[in-house]
This record gives structure tokens, C-alpha cells and sequence, in this order.
């Protein structure tokens, strides 16, 4: 079943999102099965498609093919919050691979922008991304993770970004008294939220070793804002410390 069709599992914030913008876009041209193709191994032989691919690969399809939603996010220049809207697509690729140690995964379509990677799902049901290394980076747990985190960035569009002059990660660092969301979260993405403040980690999407974790950091009101603040300046304080005993 569809996704659009059954939105169990989803948080009520997810179901919104979908409620609000999703739908299913036309039939894509028709395709032969996973199943009835071939593919090749590490080694660079042609064989069968394996078993776990094509349940995976298929499943996708039957589930959130043809999906599209919308998600807003917002930014801030010169002291002026913006926001932009975008599309994405739950179209299949033609693509499938393995790696020596990463297993099997095939590309979708995912954000309709120019992007410099290429979105894939494993057959363990990770999502990920290849920014041309060749390497399967996970940037999700699961596709469910990945529409949940959506959904909270369309939320906090409205929200303030902060754009402190301090290292995003060790400011998130310095927030307390957040929840962590777990249904949006998992080794490589972080969210944790209170009333005012929200607070996005993540692993950059680069092959570059190590991935180095990022945030992300929105407020809303006095008291998120004065929060934020409050942590830049103690993350700021230990900054000048470290420098001054070098």
C-alpha cells in the first residue's frame, strides 16, 4: 500500500506534512521488474539481481513511488529570516551497485534541485548519498527518518536561524533541556527540540574521512533567543581561552 493511502507509523507532525503538500505524481514510463535484471557484483560480473535487492528496490516502489511533497525551510541574511520551498520526488533510478563492504543499494530521485550527490537507499533500508567517491554515506536511518526530519524542518521554517559566529557544533553542544526526537533521528542525524529552540546534528555529506558533524540551530521568541545567545557566548568564551594558551 501507499504510503499517501496509510499514513501509520508516521509522528502526527509527518502526517501533516504529507496531508498538506503530498501527492502522487503521474505513472513513470514502464519499467522491467528488479527482478528480471542484471546487475554487477563488486568483482564487475554481470549476475541476477539478488534476492534483498529486489525486495528492497520493489518495496520502495510499491510504497513511496511517485511521491512528492513540499518542505519549507528558512535562512537568515543580514538579520532577515527567508525561506525557500522544496520539492521532493520518490522516483526510482536506474541504478544499482555494491560495494567491497557497503552491500547493496540502488539511486532515487530525491531532492529536485541541482545537487552535487546522488540519493540511494540500502537493502538494509538506510537512506544515503555518493557525492561522487563511490562510497554509500548514510545520511538516515530510514526513509521514515528521513520524511520525519523533513517535516521538522518545515516546521521550524518559521522559526529564527541562527547564524552565530561560533562553531555550529559546539554550540549545539552548549543546549540543554532539549528532547530528542528519536523517530527523526540515528548515527549520522540528531534532532532535539524544546518550545523555543531546535537543534539539528548531522554528519556533512562528503566522502571526505572523517565526516565531520554539523548543526543546524533555530529559535523562536525572547527566551530561545536569549538561550541561543547564551551558549554562543560560553562557546565564543572557551574559543578565545584555547587561543590565548596556544
Amino acid at each position: 500500500m501507499h504510503i499517501l493511502e496509510d499514513l501509520t507509523g508516521l509522528s502526527s507532525r509527518a502526517q501533516s506534512l504529507l496531508e498538506r503538500t503530498g501527492r502522487r505524481g503521474d505513472p513513470q514510463e514502464p519499467r522491467l521488474s528488479t527482478e528480471f535484471l542484471r546487475i554487477r557484483d563488486c568483482f564487475g560480473q554481470l549476475i541476477p539481481t539478488p534476492m534483498t535487492l529486489v525486495i528492497r528496490r520493489e518495496g520502495f516502489e510499491q510504497k513511496y513511488g511517485g511521491l512528492r511533497y513540499q518542505v519549507r525551510s528558512s535562512y537568515t541574511v543580514e538579520g532577515e529570516r527567508r525561506e525557500v520551498l522544496r520539492d521532493w520526488h520518490y522516483d526510482l533510478g536506474q541504478n544499482m551497485w555494491t560495494g567491497a563492504s557497503d552491500g547493496w543499494y540502488f539511486d532515487w530521485f530525491g531532492e529536485r534541485v541541482s545537487s552535487p550527490v546522488r540519493y540511494l537507499v540500502h537493502t538494509d533500508g538506510r537512506v544515503g548519498v555518493d557525492d561522487g567517491g563511490g562510497t554509500f554515506l548514510e545520511i538516515a536511518p530510514s526513509i521514515p527518518a528521513l520524511i520525519e526530519s523533513h517535516a521538522l524542518t518545515d516546521m521550524v521554517s518559521t522559526w529564527d536561524r541562527t547564524t552565530a559566529e561560533v562553531d555550529s557544533f559546539a554550540l549545539a553542544e552548549q543546549l540543554d533541556g532539549l528532547t530528542d526526537i528519536p523517530e527523526a533521528s540515528g548515527s549520522t542525524i540528531r534532532w532535539r527540540l524544546s518550545d523555543n529552540v531546535a537543534v539539528e546534528e548531522f554528519r556533512n555529506w562528503s566522502s571526505d574521512a572523517p565526516r565531520r558533524w554539523r548543526a543546524f540551530i533555530w529559535s523562536r521568541g525572547e527566551s530561545g533567543r536569549r538561550q541561543v545567545e547564551e551558549a554562543a557566548a560560553r562557546v565564543g568564551a572557551t574559543e578565545r581561552t584555547k587561543t590565548a594558551t596556544r
